[in-house]
């Protein structure tokens, strides 16, 4: 191989990592951004009275499957029969 060659091969590589590298970057960015929108509404809906912290694991409900949480329920509630609560 040429050392042209190489060379431009070189570049191509760089400026691929490169495109990766900003790419990545922006969604960071992204990322933030939108962690900062939730931040509001969530710190909105506390101004209103809500409580955030139920929200969050409402949110976190949403997300699971419901067969799954009824087992997780149900097992919560043997535990705390049999604990007498």
């Amino acid at each position: 191989m040429s050392d042209e060659v190489i060379e431009q091969s070189y570049r191509v590589t760089a400026d691929e990592l490169r495109q990766f590298i900003e790419r990545y970057e922006r969604l960071e960015s992204e990322k933030k951004d939108i962690a900062d929108q939730q931040k509001e509404v969530m710190a909105e809906a506390k101004a209103r009275g809500y409580d955030t912290k139920v929200m969050r694991k409402v949110v976190a409900l949403r997300k699971r499957d419901r067969d799954e949480i009824a087992e997780e329920e149900a097992v919560l509630e043997m535990y705390k029969e049999a604990l007498g609560m």
